[in-house]
């Protein structure tokens, strides 16, 4: 199989200039407000979005090392398949997030809920839309329990 290569479209800006502390999901970084930087060639590509309220983005954790297939996640002290974590030590560092679209100021969204990392590169954005992404009846794993915790949980 071929190599896979994405272009960097953006940069992501936040409060935190370090994983450390850092909440681990957005639901822990609610309000925490940062803005995406879109390269200039990629603007014309914002027309449409500010009609929504959310929106995906996706991203490269571009400070994670290393891809153990197992591993001990923040929320909790069992080892875990990496696929069954959203851990950013992973095969291939993709991250996404659910953030809280504020407006569009030419190419610079301004965003709330944030819980990535200041100068993460920007792979894609996607509009949220409820009908199309939430699901009523689903399972959570072995984060049964633990997953009322993440907004608390911090990034060691």
């Amino acid at each position: 199989m071929k190599e896979i290569r994405y272009k960097v479209i953006g940069v992501i800006h936040s409060p935190f200039t370090s994983p450390r502390g850092m909440p681990i999901q957005p639901a822990g970084a609610r309000g925490v407000k940062g803005t995406v930087h879109l390269k200039e060639e990629y603007a014309p590509g914002l027309k449409d979005l500010e009609g929504f309220s959310h929106i995906i983005l996706l991203y490269h954790f571009h400070l994670s090392r290393g891809s153990p297939l197992q591993l001990k996640p923040y929320m909790d002290d069992a080892l875990r398949g990496v696929f069954a974590t959203r851990a950013p030590t992973r095969p291939n560092p993709i991250g996404l997030s659910v953030v809280r679209l504020l407006k569009i100021e030419g190419k610079v969204l301004h965003v709330e809920d944030v819980d990535i990392v200041d100068g993460t590169p920007l792979l894609d954005i996607k509009p949220y839309v409820p009908e199309f992404d939430r699901r009523e009846e689903v399972k959570r794993g072995w984060l049964s329990g633990r997953a009322e915790r993440v907004e608390d949980a911090r990034a060691d």
